[in-house]
């Protein structure tokens, strides 16, 4: 057993399992907290660096891309000091953190761990339920749907729609930022009926506008992760379409997409009207635009049947 204990946290390695634990002193940032232990299968990592820095130093674990729905709903956007993989050591633990990161080292080697993107999630993402409340609105998720209570600060727009409940099956992406000094945080529910929208997020209605507490609001990073987490998996996302009868990918005419694609964004444009997201004159000048964009789109394209 290699283990480092530190105040902030607890870093330990049976040979098989790697077991982050974050302490309980109050200068542990609160979501490392909120995340409580992560046990990191062997299999999910690809590297472990240890870079001495004077009296001080770092440890990293590095996992492969797509093990971990966590990483993968925030694309490596966490703070250092929130980022659960990370750990700033204390002086007197630079020989025992060395000694651990040779441990592992050896057992990658030994194992023989692939360091390519893994096929399916190696770690389960944050347990369920969970819900977080930020300056947009209280975000919940169940595991089955993803519930959104609006605050008092909301867009009126927001407010007037309700509460917004959007079922697992009906998510296709879930887009997370956390709060800067040079932008404000985003976490948004992407479905298929509006995934052609083009709403700011303090408009739209699946979409939370994080502009409050950062320390509070990075949380939501949590529910991103544990949506992720029962989404399909990248690898998946990422396979092309069927091939056709000659092995070439079936391709629809453009014109057809484009019609296709057209009908889409009016039809959602029509729905933000009927629920009073969209004003009636953002709503002419946004068809307008719409039907613009898509004129000259036709009158460069090529002739229909062809594949460019």
């Amino acid at each position: 057993m290699a283990e480092i204990i530190q105040r902030d946290g607890t870093w330990a390695f049976d040979g098989s399992t790697v077991r982050i634990t974050p302490g309980l002193h109050r200068s542990v940032p609160l979501f490392r907290r909120a995340c409580g232990e992560i046990a990191v299968p062997l299999e999910a990592v690809s590297g472990v660096d240890h870079e001495p820095d004077g009296g001080r130093g770092r440890l990293r674990l590095r996992l492969r891309a797509g093990a971990d729905p966590l990483l993968e709903a925030t694309g490596g956007r966490l703070p250092e000091a929130a980022d659960p993989y990370r750990l700033r050591l204390d002086p007197r633990r630079s020989a025992a953190a060395g000694y651990l990161a040779g441990e592992i080292r050896r057992a990658l080697l030994l194992d023989r761990v692939p360091t390519g993107p893994a096929g399916s999630y190696l770690l389960a993402g944050p347990p369920v339920p969970v819900s977080v409340r930020t300056s947009d609105g209280t975000v919940s998720f169940d595991g089955a749907r993803v519930r959104i209570d609006w605050a008092a600060t909301s867009d009126r727009a927001k407010r007037a729609l309700g509460p917004r409940v959007i079922a697992l099956g009906d998510l296709t992406a879930v887009q997370w930022r956390p709060t800067s000094p040079r932008a404000e945080g985003l976490l948004r529910f992407v479905t298929r009926e509006t995934a052609v929208r083009a709403l700011p997020p303090e408009r739209d209605p699946g979409a939370l506008d994080l502009w409050g507490s950062a320390r509070r609001d990075l949380l939501t990073a949590l529910v991103a992760a544990a949506v992720t987490a029962r989404l399909p998996h990248p690898s998946t996302r990422a396979a092309g379409p069927p091939p056709g009868r000659r092995g070439r990918p079936l391709v629809p005419s453009a014109r057809t997409g484009r019609h296709d694609v057209l009908l889409r964004r009016l039809r959602a444009l029509g729905e933000l009207h009927r629920d009073g997201v969209l004003t009636d004159e953002e709503l002419a000048r946004t068809r307008a635009a719409v039907l613009r964009g898509s004129a000259s789109a036709a009158a460069g394209a090529p002739a229909e049947g062809t594949v460019s």
